[in-house]
């Protein structure tokens, strides 16, 4: 770190107004096109292709008998991967309980689920960010802090997108919503689903999921009155009181945060998997959504830096910024390899049958591969040098990879335990996410063109303006 400098700071030099112009709503308007116009595209494919796509590819399930053949080969005390309650096995094939006979609607059910939850988790990141900010009285990030606060504009929109999608494919994405599985005098008695029905349940889903984002969106509504109530504050002694207000806000939040974080990772990609559970999938799950939050944060700052606002950012922030997305990457990998460690060395088969489906797959496989490169090597060897933490467009080239990179990690969550061997990435697949990424990006520009850009009374904004590594 060099000599520290003597900046003039002026509080009201920084009152900047983000507009949000013609053109970049333009802009905004043609990747929203580009993704409807694929997603039609891939949607005449899959309506013409006549039923048949599942037949191209090879199954990656094993039916009863290969479960049943499985089970003799096992010595006795062996653990097996069909649940046996009360006499009946819990196997299930391709078409039995919640699986029924494809259709091509259900490839794009699944799509718009894939999509719904993971841009829900970039928004609600952007609230996280601003909250552990506060706790650890962090000032370096006060100066833009208004980026994550806009993040959470999609959290409503989300909310109804999130019911909409259940609403239309819950029996398609979600095995243990079969009302049959339940039945004991059903043939598609579930002996194991039936155990989690207290928790398994599509009124407890449906009210705990409205809790869950509402309460989210809850905290950002009342930080960012507070946020907004700062800025216009004439004494110190109102801008400490705001200030104490977001510090408590902050660290309620992120209590709730690290409940409902889980919980959610357990209802909305867990139980698509019904039969297979990990301890540590909450975590894995925060961590994509943590790592791909951070890439988008850094990603619209330094936008707005190449567009001429935030003048106060210099290569120090980028570099602390870079440090996130380099750091939370090795993060994630650390989470993924360890559940997978676990898994693999203890060999037991109903805790390796989420990794047999997808690594046994030429559908799937290529994507456990895809998603370690772009999600680790990529940001690990881009990002290591300090001299690759300072430059906007290596930490744009990176943040988009990133981005896309988590995507594909909640591609492979998701599209296996519901798609099968019907499952593809095709027009539908590249083109949805043209339109979340346009509806998020509309959202965030009109949230950041309500109010300054920069919270001008934040009472460390003074290390912002002035900080250096």
């Amino acid at each position: 770190m060099g000599a520290h400098k003597d900046y003039h700071f002026d509080r009201e030099a920084l009152n900047e107004q983000f507009v949000f112009s013609a053109k970049a709503k333009r802009t905004i308007f043609i990747i929203i096109a580009i993704g409807v116009i694929s997603s039609i595209i891939g949607l005449v494919m899959m309506a013409t292709d006549s039923g048949h796509h599942g037949e191209a590819h090879a199954a990656i399930e094993m039916t009863g008998n290969e479960l049943s053949s499985l089970q003799q080969e096992l010595p006795e005390n062996a653990p097996t991967s069909v649940g046996v309650v009360d006499g009946n096995e819990a196997v299930h094939t391709g078409d039995e309980g919640g699986h029924h006979a494809y259709h091509w609607t259900n490839r794009v059910k699944v799509n718009l689920w894939i999509n719904v939850i993971f841009f829900i988790g970039l928004s609600v990141i952007g609230v996280f960010w601003v909250a552990i900010q506060y706790i650890a009285m962090a000032g370096w990030s006060a100066g833009f802090k208004r980026v994550p606060e806009a993040f959470a504009s999609f959290l409503p929109v989300g909310l109804v997108l999130f019911l909409a999608t259940f609403a239309w494919g819950y029996h398609e994405i979600f095995h243990w919503t079969d009302l049959a599985l339940y039945n004991d005098q059903s043939a598609s008695y579930d002996g194991i689903i039936a155990g989690k029905s207290p928790f398994l349940n599509i009124p407890f889903f449906i009210g705990g999921s409205i809790a869950i984002i509402g309460g989210w969106f809850l905290f950002h509504f009342f930080t960012r009155k507070n946020s907004l109530a700062e800025d216009k504050a004439t004494s110190p002694a109102q801008v400490r009181k705001h200030y104490k207000n977001m510090v408590k806000l902050s660290a309620g939040f992120v209590v709730f945060f690290g409940i409902t974080s889980s919980v959610a990772a357990w209802w909305w990609t867990l139980s698509i998997d019904t039969h297979w559970f990990s301890t540590m999938f909450g975590w894995y799950h925060f961590a994509s959504w943590w790592v791909a939050g951070i890439a988008a944060i850094t990603l619209t700052v330094v936008m707005l830096r190449e567009a001429g606002y935030l003048k106060f950012i210099n290569e120090n922030h980028l570099h602390d910024l870079g440090k996130f997305v380099f750091a939370f990457s090795i993060f994630w990998t650390y989470v993924w390899f360890s559940q997978f460690l676990l898994i693999y060395y203890a060999n037991i088969p109903e805790e390796t049958a989420y990794f047999v489906e997808r690594l046994s797959s030429p559908i799937y496989r290529k994507y456990i591969f895809i998603i370690i490169f772009v999600n680790f090597i990529v940001p690990f060897f881009g990002l290591m040098t300090r001299n690759a933490k300072r430059k906007m467009t290596i930490l744009k080239v990176i943040c988009i990879a990133v981005i896309i990179g988590h995507w594909f990690d909640f591609y492979q969550m998701m599209t296996p335990g519901t798609l099968r061997e019907n499952g593809d990435y095709g027009f539908l697949e590249f083109g949805m996410p043209f339109i979340f990424v346009g509806v998020f990006a509309y959202l965030v520009g009109m949230s950041l063109s309500k109010a300054p850009l920069v919270a001008k009374n934040h009472p460390l904004l003074e290390e912002a303006y002035n900080h250096e590594t």
